[in-house]
């Protein structure tokens, strides 16, 4: 069972993992803490970009001859496959810890999974250490695998006026794409995923929304920002694409023209809060039971 310490270690390791939000799309955001024989943290890092160095790598060049002996706390099953990369269990396995403590398991994991590679090697591993909280940072990357499309927040008024670019500039950051009212698309924070990993329509996405969001998430794409305001924006919510509405509205506007907007079918509302002046509202789709 799990330590204090390395409990503490996973929450850290899931702090940091939201680093790469906005930046590590097509790969997962991942986190990792390296602690020595004695417990003490001696290395952290994050996965940032795709074909760079992954959570663990950058944790154990921290951490060095330290984590000989240590333990590694990594919120994702470390991969078990060479691609622009090497495989993080052997950098592991190379760095001679005697633990790794998992949250959650790498549904991609090539083989017998870098989890099984590890134990067969004699290294004690623990899965499913905080598996709800890293959800919450890697929660919507791996459920793209399934649905094949990038999860989608649309971003609104409540009033019904047009989005400004100071909505859309609050939330750019975490996300890969803005996908605006005509169909065109545009990286979230330019060059922020590096050369040549995402692949984005030069031309307005403005077929089936349904189509629009798998060529999407085949250019690389994980995270859509949907500017409001549009037709494309109506048939997104109508199709059931949109994942998470936010919307903001201004403190001079007390009730009637925001009714609506709470009538948003199939949502819950996840958080209110006063933001700048103004009111700031989440919701997130439903799900049964």
């Amino acid at each position: 069972m799990a330590s204090q310490k390395e409990i503490q270690a996973m929450r850290l390791a899931i702090a940091l993992s939201a680093r790469g939000l906005g930046t590590t799309s097509p790969n997962p955001p991942v986190g990792c803490v390296i602690l020595d024989a004695a417990g003490a943290i001696v290395g952290t890092g994050y996965h940032e970009r795709k074909g760079e160095s992954h959570a663990e790598v950058h944790a154990l060049a921290a951490a060095g001859e330290r984590a000989r002996g240590g333990t590694a706390v990594v919120t994702l099953e470390p991969c078990n496959h060479v691609g622009r990369t090497p495989a993080c269990r052997q950098a592991l396995l190379h760095a001679g810890v005697a633990r790794v403590v998992i949250a959650l398991i790498d549904p991609t994991s090539r083989g017998e999974g870098g989890a099984a590679v590890l134990r067969a090697a004699g290294v004690d591993v623990e899965v499913g250490v905080l598996a709800q909280e890293a959800w919450l940072v890697l929660g919507d990357s791996l459920t793209t695998l399934s649905t094949g499309r990038p999860v989608v927040t649309l971003v609104r008024r409540l009033d019904g006026s047009s989005v400004s670019e100071a909505d859309v500039r609050k939330l750019r950051l975490g996300f890969d794409a803005v996908l605006y009212p005509d169909g065109q698309v545009e990286e979230a924070a330019a060059d922020s995923h590096g050369r040549d990993i995402l692949h984005l329509p030069a031309e307005p996405l403005l077929g089936d929304p349904t189509d629009a969001l798998k060529a999407l998430y085949a250019g690389g794409v994980r995270f859509v920002l949907l500017v409001g305001g549009s037709a494309l924006a109506d048939r997104c919510l109508a199709g059931e694409l949109v994942d998470r509405v936010v919307a903001f509205g201004a403190d001079d506007d007390q009730g009637p023209r925001w009714f609506d907007a709470f009538g948003l079918a199939g949502f819950d509302i996840t958080r209110i809060a006063r933001e700048g002046g103004g009111l700031r509202v989440e919701w997130r789709r439903a799900t049964e039971g």
